[in-house]
């Protein structure tokens, strides 16, 4: 039980670490960078994001032992990924980040899928679509700018 609630409590850090690099962000140079054709508006991003946490949350509680030490490692990485975006402002750095969050994911998906765990397969594959949406607006600003 205490692994559960610690990866939940992980979780919502994670989210924490994500709002506070807003912060630190300097927000005119991210309006001023082009962005990609399907660009959503900056609210969306505040609606999606404690959804898909959220998820992430039940699925790591409910799974656990499955898939604790990659879930850890793509907790780092997506608290990661504002930071050197928004932050330190390297976008291209940015991309290797969100593409190997994109292949942990699977993997994770992958265990819960072959231990016919559909539930929480269904659960967190908003997850991995969101990330490979976040991809393409990342490589996107990254080839416009």
């Amino acid at each position: 039980m205490i692994l559960k609630i610690s990866l939940v409590i992980l979780t919502l850090l994670t989210s924490f670490l994500g709002g506070i690099s807003n912060q630190f962000t300097d927000w005119i140079w991210y309006e001023n960078l082009t962005k990609a054709a399907l660009n959503p508006p900056n609210y969306i991003f505040g609606i999606v994001w404690p959804v898909l946490y959220l998820l992430m949350a039940i699925v790591s509680f409910l799974n656990a032992r499955l898939i604790y030490k990659l879930f850890i490692i793509q907790l780092v990485l997506n608290a990661s990924w504002s930071w050197i975006f928004f932050v330190l402002q390297q976008p291209e750095i940015a991309i290797v980040d969100v593409l190997l969050l994109i292949g942990i994911n699977f993997k994770i998906l992958t265990r819960l899928y072959k231990k016919r765990l559909f539930i929480s397969a269904v659960m967190y594959f908003p997850y991995i679509i969101w990330l490979c949406f976040a991809a393409y607006l990342n490589i996107s600003i990254s080839i416009l700018n």
